[in-house]
This record gives structure tokens, sequence and C-alpha cells, in this order.
């Protein structure tokens, strides 16, 4: 059968018109996506290629109109046709003024279907004339998906210059790669790239690590000393976990930023350096803001390009590229030999949600080629990430045991991340360690 290349979304809060309009589409071989409500159909937009969206007007929480405005500003290339029951005139209005090519008043005929999906299909193509996105490459961010590509699309336009970059994104999902990528791809990659892991350097010697001090400015500084960002000069800094950064930290990050300058500690003066900026963060930053952890001030300092690295189960695509990858690079240097992975495995790793993103499917497979010889097959995997009957509690359990194993589960599920599993359960780490000890 010859499908269409078209990707159809529609968006009906009622099952059965759902369903009506897939076969119907199906049956003119178009592909279709499916989303009972305006939340559902926001995240199959932001995950998936649509040539269309097809919506009802009456849905409830979030209703049509809604959906229609934030795509046509989201999405202005997008064309929409609404079908609903009853359009008044100053809805049909409202609806002309968001973009949407037409509109089908229910009960519809299949034939009044195809006419109106193929206007609405060719009036975007030949009022708009939109290009493909092109697939800008970059050997070491493997993933075609559409959150992926997107990201690649900043990288392309700003590896040249020195804007200040933020990364926002769960841990394990590249973001230090993704900073890599920007630096050695532009033409500033012969000059430094410096990694600093704010996250990992104790808050009373960070501002003396990041630009360094004079001899004699505190208790065992022997000499002087230059600090990270005068090691970066002409190149990169990448400012890992920023958000751990304490609030002095912040401050003098915020004058580097403005001024363009560096003081080391225990220095009268300060000297200019050339450097671009590019911090990463797993936590929400603007959030941060709010709950006065974080300098407004230095945000929108930091902000100036925002690129979010999507979550490994926003991108299941892209898991067969990166499980081939990762089964090359572990069988030659476990086994010096070829091998392969059988597709009910994949399948199996595409169902799974990973909660540790890539850093996680990273660990599956490096077990998963030791474990097996010449092809990884369904029982080479963790239990964890296959099917599983949750069956229903017959022993009552003391509040302290129903904890124990919940946090034995959440541990379990981000791969002993106790950060992570903190976050999780809502409690800081200090109190998560009393838990476990």
């Amino acid at each position: 059968m010859n499908y269409h290349k078209e990707n159809i979304l529609i968006v009906d809060d009622d099952i059965h018109i759902l369903e009506l309009l897939k076969r119907h589409l199906q049956s003119l071989h178009y592909y279709t996506f499916k989303a009972v409500s305006v939340k559902e159909a926001l995240a199959i937009l932001k995950s998936k290629r649509i040539d269309l969206l097809i919506t009802d007007i009456k849905m409830p929480e979030v209703d049509g109109f809604e959906l229609i405005k934030y795509v046509s500003e989201h999405y202005p290339l997008l064309p929409v046709l609404v079908i609903s029951g009853y359009i008044s005139a100053k809805g049909a209005l409202e609806m002309g003024k968001s973009g949407v090519v037409d509109y089908l008043v229910k009960p519809f005929t299949k034939e009044e279907l195809k006419g109106a999906v193929a206007h609405s299909i060719q009036s975007n193509v030949s009022t708009k004339k939109v290009k493909e996105q092109p697939a800008y490459q970059f050997k070491e961010l493997i993933g075609n998906s559409k959150a992926f590509n997107n990201v690649k699309e900043i990288i392309h336009r700003i590896k040249d210059i020195k804007a200040t970059v933020l990364i926002q994104g769960e841990s394990g999902t590249g973001k230090e790669l993704i900073a890599r990528a920007i630096h050695y791809h532009g033409k500033y990659s012969r000059k430094p790239f410096v990694a600093v892991n704010c996250g990992a350097i104790p808050e009373d010697l960070l501002e003396a690590e990041l630009f360094g001090y004079e001899k004699g400015a505190f208790t065992g500084a022997n000499d002087t000393r230059n600090g990270f960002f005068q090691a970066a000069e002409g190149g990169t800094i990448f400012l890992d976990e920023i958000g751990n950064a304490s609030p002095k930290a912040q401050n003098s990050l915020l004058r580097v930023l403005q001024e363009k300058e560096v003081s080391k500690v225990g220095a009268q003066k300060a000297s200019k350096i050339d450097i671009r900026v590019i911090a990463a963060t797993n936590i929400n930053l603007l959030e941060a803001v709010g709950q006065g952890k974080f300098r407004e001030d230095l945000y929108y300092r930091l902000s100036v390009v925002e690129i979010e690295a999507p979550p490994l189960r926003r991108r299941s695509e892209d898991i067969p590229l990166l499980v081939a990858r990762f089964v090359q690079k572990y069988a030659l240097e476990y086994k010096d030999q070829v091998m392969g992975i059988a597709p009910e495995a994949i399948q199996i790793l595409q169902r799974y949600s990973w909660p540790g993103n890539i850093r996680e499917l990273e660990n599956c497979i490096q077990r998963a080629v030791i474990m097996s010889d010449r092809k990884i097959m369904p029982q080479h995997l963790p239990d964890l990430y296959k099917f599983q009957i949750d069956f229903p509690e017959t022993q009552l359990k003391s509040l302290s045991e129903m904890e124990k194993e919940y946090i034995t589960k959440v541990l379990a599920l981000v791969n002993n991340n106790k950060t992570k599993a903190a976050e999780i359960l809502g409690i800081d780490r200090k109190t998560l360690r009393a838990k476990l000890n």
C-alpha cells in the first residue's frame, strides 16, 4: 500500500469520532496520530513531524480554540482543519484570524473529509512552500528525531558566535556533548574547551577555582594561580550544574558576563577575558529564581540562547541508532568482534521510559554486550526493562516498610543516582542518606 508522506494529528475528546476519522484517513493512505485532549496533542506536536492538524472545538478543560491559537504562534506553518458540530459566524471569523485553512460541520461524508484534507495540505504547500529542515550533521550527536534535530539546528546557528548559551535538561541527556559540539564544530575549535562541574567543587573553593587567586589570598594560597576562566581564554568554558553555584559565585559570574573581565581572589584589579560561556543545569532555573535560590539577572545573562536537551522518552525513535553505536563500541572494546541485537530486544528498549536517559541506556547495552555472545537477545536485558505484572497487595505492610520499598524502587530506576532519587522523592540528599542509613 502506497502511503502519502503527510502525518495528520487528530484531536477530539469523542473516542468514536476519533476512531472514525482515523479509519477514514488510513483508508486514504495517510499516517495518523490521535489525541483525546489538547495536552496530549501538544506532547505529540513537540515530538513528531505533523503536516496537518484536525481538531474539534468543544473539548473539556482546554478547548480547540486555545489549541488553534497555540499552533498559530508556535507552529505557524502548520495547516489546521476544524471539525465541529456547529460553528458560529463569530467562531469562523476567529478561526480565520488564527490561520485555520478549512472546516467541516458534523456529520460529514468520507468524500467531504477527503476534499477538505487535500485542500488544507495543498494550501500549505502552494502558499508557503515550506522547505524541509536541513539535517545538520554532527557525528557525535546521534539521532534524527524532531526534538533532537531542533537541537542540532540551534547548534548550527550559534557555533561560530560567542553568545552565552544555557543548556537545560535531565541528568544523562548529553548536555556536555551538546556543549562540545557547539565548540568543536565552530571557528573557535582550535581554542581551549574547559569543562567545570560546579557541583563537584566545594562552595568555599568555587570562586578560587573559577577565577584563580593571588599568592597569600587565603590559607594555602602559596602561589599565584590562574582559574578555569583564564585557562579557557579565546575558547569556551562549560559550567555544568550551574544551579549549584553559591550566591557569592553567582554574583562574581554576573560581573564576568557583564564586564567581560575576571578578578582573581585577592587581586586588586580585574583583567579582560575573551571567552564563550556555556552553562548547563538539570534543574529548572526559572523555578529556582522564583524561590530566591538563583539570581534573576544572572539567569537572563546566561540564557541568551537556550537549548533544551530532550529526555530519551521524547525521542524513542532515536533509540535504535544509539543502541547500534553502543553495541559497536562495547563489542569492539570487550570482545574485539562485531555484534548485533535482535529486533525483539530493540522493541523492549523502545518501550521503556528511561529515567536515567542516554547514560542509563549506555549502561544497559554495556552489560548486555558482556552477557551475550554474537547477538543481544531479550534474555540478555535486565528484567527491569521487560513487561511486569503488578499483582495486588495481599498483605498489609507498615508505613516504614512501604517507604523502604518505594525508596529502593526509585533508586533502582535512576541507576542509584541519589541526587535524582532525592528530587523524585521530594526530599534533600541529607534526608535520603539518613533514611538509607
